[in-house]
Order: C-alpha cells, then structure tokens, then sequence
C-alpha cells in the first residue's frame, strides 16, 4: 500500500542537474474515475511533465508540482497517447506555461476538441521517434509504442536516469487499498495488469516486437501511467511476461 510519506510525491532519480519525480496519488479521485500517475522530470532547473491527465486532476497535479518546481519553469509536456485521462487538461496547462507539447502527429488535428486554440506549440511526434533535448544536453527518447493500447502511443526513455516512461504499458488496476508505488511481488501483481493487457494490447506480435527494443534501452526502471512502478528484476520479469502473452487479436474468434 502506498505510504502517508509518498501520497505528494517521490524522486525516483536524482543527480546535482537532474531529478525524475513521481508526483503522488490522487486516491480521493478514485470512484468513477480511472486512477492515473504523472510524473515530472527536472533538468537543470526546468521541468518536463509526463501525461499530466484530465481536467479534474489539474489542481492537483499543479499542487504536486509546485513542491518541486515552479510551474512557470515547465518547457515541455509529453503526452504518450490521445486518452482524455492523458491529456484533455492540456488547455489549462498551455494557460498557466510556455510549454512545447509533445504528442504523436496522429493525434495533432484532435487536440482542438480539448478546447487547444494556439496549434503552434504543438509538435508532432513521427512515427519513428524523436529525440528531446534537455539543458544538460541529456537525451530523452520517445520510443514508438504503437498498438500497445493506442495505435499512435510513445513511451519516453530518460537516458540519464535510466527511467522509462511507458504510458499504458504495464498498467494496473487496483482496487481500494491495494495499490504500492513499486511493484513488490510480481507473481502478486500479475492480477492487477493480465486482464488489462490482454485486452487493450494489440496482439503478441506487437507486444513481442515493443519488449524486444526496449531491452536494448537495458531501463532501470519502467513507469507506467497507472499502477505501480517496475524496478530491479521486476522489470526484465515483466518484459518476459509480457512478450508472452497473448492478448487482442490473438482471441479474435472470441470476440467476434
């Protein structure tokens, strides 16, 4: 269960100019609204916020951020996928930063139906990726996740800290009281992702093909957008499971 200590927050990494941050758990958002993690980057004093979420989270999330950095110093969102509990705050956010967004350029023309009037902030992610460059001259990777829930989704490889930023990817669904920050007992946790992923994954040619590039990047860390975070051997174990499973198109004669 996640501790009093963590409910505002936690660094995940940090160095003299680098720092990667969980930014809490909104549990009083729980009933009726799917539960969501965000996450903040901050690199030599300017920050990079990761799927800041919904409308409803917005005060919350600017409250989470604020601890750590002022909200003017943001220069950059990632959104990994279209998902309304992604990104249908991102008017406010452009109302109170000078952020660039960053979104796959599938996704591009739909952003106005958030309420998004100045398009020229918005930057298009290709297909294939992009690099992102930080202050420190650190690099951070979108590394196409296509499928993989969405079919235009990115997650964000941090390469200095080693942190991986999956979006839907390795999500889990928790039930009252049972979430953790990290994933403890995967054997345990398989409960909370199989049901979610064999559904919301493409097929396991997909998955099989994501789990493979991703054990280049060789993560320390894998975090999702809902759940629990993967560290240690949890994360070659959920990589593992993973490229096994079979999910989405496999059952298609079960779903049609």
């Amino acid at each position: 269960m996640i501790q009093a200590d963590d409910i505002h927050g936690k660094v995940l990494y940090e160095d003299a100019e680098h720092t990667f941050i969980w930014l809490g758990a909104e549990s009083k958002y729980r009933k009726g609204a799917v539960q969501t993690m965000q996450y903040l980057i901050i690199d030599k004093g300017r920050g990079v916020l990761l799927d800041p979420g919904g409308v409803h989270l917005f005060s919350r999330v600017v409250t989470a951020v604020s601890r750590f950095i002022s909200v003017d110093k943001i220069d950059t969102i990632f959104f990994s996928h279209q998902d309304p509990d992604v990104s249908s705050g991102i008017a406010l956010w452009l109302g109170i930063t000078n952020a660039k967004v960053y979104i796959s350029e599938l996704w591009i023309r739909f952003l106005p139906h958030f309420g998004i009037v100045d398009m020229e902030r918005m930057i298009g992610v290709p297909d294939k990726g992009m690099d992102i460059m930080l202050p420190s001259n650190s690099r951070m990777r979108c590394i196409p996740s296509h499928f993989m829930h969405s079919p235009g989704q990115f997650g964000l490889f941090d390469e200095r800290s080693g942190i991986l930023f999956t979006g839907d990817i390795g999500a889990a669904v928790f039930g009252e009281h049972e979430e953790t920050l990290f994933v403890e007992n995967f054997d345990e946790h398989v409960s909370f992702i199989k049901d979610f992923h064999t559904r919301y994954m493409a097929s396991n040619a997909i998955v099989r093909r994501w789990t493979e590039n991703v054990r280049r990047l060789n993560p320390r860390m894998i975090a999702p957008q809902h759940g629990a975070v993967y560290k240690g051997e949890n994360v070659e174990t959920f990589l593992n499971w993973l490229s096994e499973l079979k999910c989405g198109l496999d059952y298609m004669d079960t779903l049609f």
